[in-house]
């Protein structure tokens, strides 16, 4: 284990040394790092002048470093961890390791609230036409509500602006190596005004093509006929009952924006976004090479870049937002209005024949059962935030504003067992062995605001608090139609919902307090201690009736019907600092987080129903680190670091199942992100070519070990930590640039997560045919030709 003390030496002396001694001798005068303005504290102003841990990233730097989408983010963001999970699945986020939920789908801990400018979004979108990416570090509930267990995430798209027509157009060709196919990205951004200095509109369109590159080379051919398990060693029965998918995990992805800014007075600037985004993914990110039974062929034939997966895993997702800010200046005070409406769509296909093995209810005994999931979701969301903000020169400055969200989803679930049906006697054309709906509605409303008073000319000190209320509005049903049909004489068609309704609704209080102290204009020290919670609501199935019925069914105890709140405390100190005429940052923070009634997801014992309950209580602390420095004119170079130990706080026996065998113990480490990360850029520039300007890129970043359940319990496995390396090489003029990239410059073969856990090889009820099990493995090394041209009018 790394220590964070002699971790934080090593990277300041390795950048402070030699800018130190380099403007000595060469004398940097005309060169300082570039100023990233943020509005992350509702204020106007820099990363080096906010007194809280936030990291923010423009559109240079992800350029440079070929930063596209959250994942690519998180690996220069200290403390901040997302698991590339591919596109169908999702990237979990988890901040200071504030996790309990085991590696794989559905893991993410919750505990990060993401936004377009100052709408909460739940999207990974493609970062195009973005000025900044802001990443909070820490607990944010005062100013950002609920879902800021450990931090928020700001997308903040590039305004229209008022008095330039501009056209950029762009494209991508890349080779992912194990892929077939070339992969592209193209697009434009255009701005016109459409009045000088009064209104103008900005579009974009990305079109985004992943070719893939894990294979599908076992999926059945007719579902219910063809053996999902031949003879392993006769190539004529696999070619008759298999067919093979290649680069299954691909994916299409189109985003599109639209934006009217309007300024008809310099007090009110007002902007109507639209933004959209398709993305059509294959399949899933997951290998099955030694995932298998040994009993099973297929365990000595497949390769480390196949899936051993029954069917296709396709899933489609939409994501737009329509959203209205207006900012009036007062005089006394800044005015903002913030109204947004989003949607959610995704259709979603997936394989489910290990899942109804596992329920022991004998569907192993036909010779070619396989089964499928089809899934639809629909999610919309109304948010309205009104707020002041003082603009006067007073000791005293505050902020006071009212929140409300309203969100509504409807989801369903269909599972079908082809020639089931008929294998035990009866007649179920459709072949629909399971069916569930589930709608809600949740509503929350709060006040907020901050308190700042400045002591004197170094001291400030801030007080923010905020009081929310909600509720929750649940009811779902399940029907099992293909077992009624055969064994309780319903009809061929017969479907049969009886609806529970639930409801939950709770209030509570946040508190903040910062203090900071700038020893100098360029040296600054704060302390905080700031609050974030997560709302608790009803999990939306059914309680168990006494006895059980012999026939399949799905439900929970008493205690699965509900969960709670969950809430962090987080204590920090923090420290930022410019050097050598600001051509050296230097920032780190010093953290203990408690987390309370810790959200976890888990299953019924009845049914295999996904439910969310609560666990004991954990806590996080460490150390965060990042620095920026100018080592030549020439060279620029960037690092961070983050050690962070996160573990239990207590008992949690019944963390993995009901009978409390081999639960959670206090000090156990929590799962799902690194004890260390570490990133460090370096960027060349100079002039070739009498006018050009080229620029050489070279980005490390690295994280030890990582495991996948709490504290090792429970069949879980420690993965690998790993490095991985981005090399790139852009010629630019005033209106073009042309750029070469690798990333993964060594091929790197890694495991990033795990689906379910090692137990899935057993034989279930005498079965060898899992395939549940498997690992999330990163991208392999990519090779791409960028180029930009832009032209203003």
């Amino acid at each position: 284990m790394f220590k964070p003390s002699v971790i934080s030496l090593a990277i300041a002396a390795s950048l402070a040394s030699p800018v130190t001694a380099i403007a000595a001798d060469t004398g940097l005068q005309g060169k300082s790092i570039e100023v990233i303005q943020i509005s992350a504290t509702r204020r106007k102003g820099t990363v080096q002048e906010a007194p809280l841990n936030i990291t923010a990233l423009d559109g240079d730097v992800m350029k440079d470093q070929n930063i596209s989408e959250l994942a690519d983010v998180a690996r220069w963001v200290p403390g901040l961890t997302v698991t590339d999970q591919g596109g169908r699945s999702g990237s979990p986020i988890i901040v200071r390791g504030l996790n309990t939920n085991s590696s794989g789908p559905g893991s993410d801990g919750g505990t990060v609230a993401t936004y377009i400018n100052e709408i909460p979004v739940s999207i990974d979108m493609r970062l195009t036409d973005i000025e900044r990416v802001e990443v909070l570090i820490g607990p944010q509930g005062t100013l950002y509500g609920a879902g800021t267990l450990g931090g928020a995430i700001r997308y903040m798209l590039k305004a229209p602006q008022l008095d330039i027509t501009s056209t950029e157009v762009y494209g991508d060709i890349f080779s992912v190596n194990e892929s077939d196919s070339m992969g592209g990205e193209t697009g434009f951004i255009f701005n016109l005004p459409l009045i000088e200095d009064t209104l103008a509109v900005r579009a974009s369109l990305n079109l985004y093509d992943d070719p893939g590159f894990i294979d599908y080379n076992y999926v059945v051919k007719e579902g219910g006929v063809s053996l999902p398990d031949p003879d392993w060693t006769d190539n004529t029965a696999i070619n008759n009952n298999l067919k093979q998918v290649k680069d299954a995990n691909g994916e299409q992805t189109t985003t599109g924006r639209l934006s009217v800014r309007w300024q008809p007075v310099d007090w009110l600037d007002s902007t109507l976004n639209y933004f959209y985004q398709k993305q059509e993914t294959q399949g899933r990110s997951i290998v099955h090479q030694n995932a298998l039974n040994s009993n099973n062929g297929l365990n000595q034939v497949i390769d480390q870049y196949e899936s051993a997966y029954r069917y296709e895993e396709p899933r489609d997702k939409e994501d737009s937002l329509l959203s209205l800010e207006i900012k009036a200046d007062l005089g006394f005070a800044e005015l903002v209005s913030a109204s947004g409406y989003s949607t959610f769509e995704a259709d979603g296909q997936r394989d489910q024949t290990d899942l109804l093995i596992r329920l022991n209810y004998g569907y192993e005994e036909f010779p070619s059962f396989s089964a499928f999931t089809r899934e639809l979701t629909d999610d919309k969301a109304f948010t309205q935030e009104i707020r002041l903000v003082s603009q006067n020169d007073s000791d005293l400055s505050w902020i006071v504003g009212g929140y409300y969200n309203k969100y509504e989803s409807d989801g369903s679930s269909r599972e079908y067992t082809p020639k089931y049906d008929a294998y035990l006697g009866g007649s179920r054309p459709d072949a629909l062995e399971y069916y569930s709906i589930s709608r809600s509605e949740t509503t929350e409303q709060a006040i907020f605001g901050e308190l700042g008073y400045a002591v004197n000319e170094k001291l400030n000190i801030t007080l923010g608090a905020r009081f929310y209320e909600y509720k929750i509005w649940a009811e779902s049903d399940e029907d099992f139609p293909l077992a009624n049909t055969v064994f309780s004489g319903a009809a061929p068609d017969a479907i049969k919902f009886e609806f529970v309704e639930s409801n939950a609704k709770d209030d509570g209080n946040l508190f903040k307090f910062n203090a900071n102290y700038q020893f100098t204009d360029d040296v600054m020290a704060y302390a905080t201690m700031s609050e974030g919670f997560r709302i608790g609501g009803s999990n939306g199935i059914t309680l168990c009736p006494d006895p059980l019925p012999e026939k399949q069914t799905g439900c929970g105890t008493a205690d699965d019907l509900l969960y709670s709140p969950d809430k962090t405390t987080n204590f920090e100190l923090g420290f930022k600092s410019t050097w050598l005429k600001n051509k050296l940052h230097f920032n780190a923070a010093l953290f203990n987080v408690d987390w309370d009634d810790a959200q976890v997801a888990g299953v019924t014992d009845i049914g295999q129903l996904p439910i969310t309950s609560n666990a004991g209580s954990a806590n996080a602390k460490g150390v965060e680190i990042s620095s920026r420095a100018i080592i030549s004119n020439n060279i620029t170079a960037y690092a961070t670091y983050a050690y962070t130990q996160a573990e239990l706080t207590s008992a949690a026996p019944y963390l993995f199942n009901k009978d409390g065998t081999d639960g959670g113990q206090d000090g156990d480490r929590l799962p799902g992100s690194a004890e260390n990360q570490f990133s460090l850029g370096l960027n060349y520039q100079t002039e070739i070519l009498k006018d050009k300007m080229l620029d050489v890129n070279y980005g490390i970043t690295a994280q030890s070990d990582v495991i996948t359940k709490v504290g090792l319990h429970n069949n879980a496995e420690t993965l690998p930590g790993y490095g991985l390396s981005n090399l790139s090489a852009k010629l630019s003029a005033d209106a073009w640039s042309v750029t070469f990239y690798v990333n993964n410059l060594f091929d790197k073969y890694t495991y990033t997560s795990v689906r379910r856990d090692k137990a899935d090889i057993t034989s279930a009820n005498g079965a060898n045919i899992q395939r549940n099990y498997g690992h999330f493995i990163n991208r392999p090394r990519t090779l791409g030709l960028k180029f930009n041209y832009q032209f203003e009018l």
